[in-house]
């Protein structure tokens, strides 16, 4: 009997793939038999990756990409289906945060910069929807298809400083509960759109709010180590599990979730 878990051969994109998370994600799924296909901007780092990844033995290719060009992702797009013939599972990874759309400990509201709270609402929100758009199409001709998104902690609740990002992950959550009704209504159960919240992890985009340069934590890193209760950050290994159900079988039956993988920091109270 096959295992509700097998994943061989899925087709799966994963937008913002060349991060910290995403290499970690995209290493996983290949090596547990998907077809990975990683999207991002940089070429040479994407390009690392998929070495990395083939000399462990997994199948991986890299595609430039720009999430916020509808014209670029479909090309994207096309470029997997002519040699893949369609397309499984979408990964909405990509985003990223601006200093002028936060607001620091020595700032207030009017020190925003709103140009730059609009350019993180686009590249996280809006770059979200233009690879949905445009995956979604093969998905619905193929009957079958998983779409999971990245929404944050900052989405369940206004965290200091992240203004702009925190709103554009609060968006996400929205979006993912909007799709997954609007796939189930109109194209059938077998589309099914989730999303999965991170805690807190160290990235090149963090790395320098939540540490310090010899390692230790920042305030704002201790900060978060006293609000979970695992007392530590997360390893991006740790994400996989989840993404790895949601894109699978096992989770046939499941959509408009937003799983949470963050050591307990949601549920703390006090």
């Amino acid at each position: 009997m096959k295992s509700l878990f097998d994943i061989k051969g899925n087709v799966t994109a994963i937008t913002g793939g060349t991060g910290v998370l995403g290499r970690a994600i995209a290493k996983y799924l290949a090596l547990n038999g998907a077809k990975v296909v990683i999207l991002g901007r940089k070429e040479n780092v994407g390009n690392e990756i998929v070495n990395d990844i083939r000399n462990a033995g997994g199948e991986c290719e890299f595609m430039k990409t720009d999430v916020m060009d509808q014209a670029v992702v479909q090309g994207n797009c096309d470029a997997i289906l002519d040699k893949y013939g369609r397309i499984d599972t979408l990964l909405n990874a990509a985003g990223g945060n601006m200093a002028g759309a936060t607001i620091g400990p020595d700032q207030n509201f009017f020190d925003l910069d709103a140009k730059q709270f609009q350019t993180v609402l686009e590249l996280n929100l809006t770059g979200t929807v233009i690879p949905t758009q445009v995956f979604l199409k093969p998905m619905v001709s193929q009957g079958k298809g998983s779409i999971i998104n990245f929404s944050s902690m900052a989405a369940f609740r206004p965290m200091t400083r992240v203004c702009g990002y925190a709103a554009a992950k609060a968006g996400i959550s929205n979006f993912t509960a909007f799709m997954a009704t609007e796939c189930a209504k109109k194209f059938g159960e077998g589309i099914r759109v989730n999303a999965i919240a991170p805690g807190f992890f160290i990235t090149e985009q963090n790395r320098s709010l939540l540490t310090n340069p010899d390692g230790s934590y920042t305030q704002r890193g201790q900060d978060v180590i006293r609000q979970t209760p695992f007392g530590r950050m997360g390893d991006p290994e740790e994400l996989c599990g989840t993404i790895h159900y949601l894109m699978s079988d096992a989770s046939k039956f499941v959509t408009g979730t937003v799983a949470v993988v963050d050591g307990g920091f949601n549920a703390f109270a006090m």
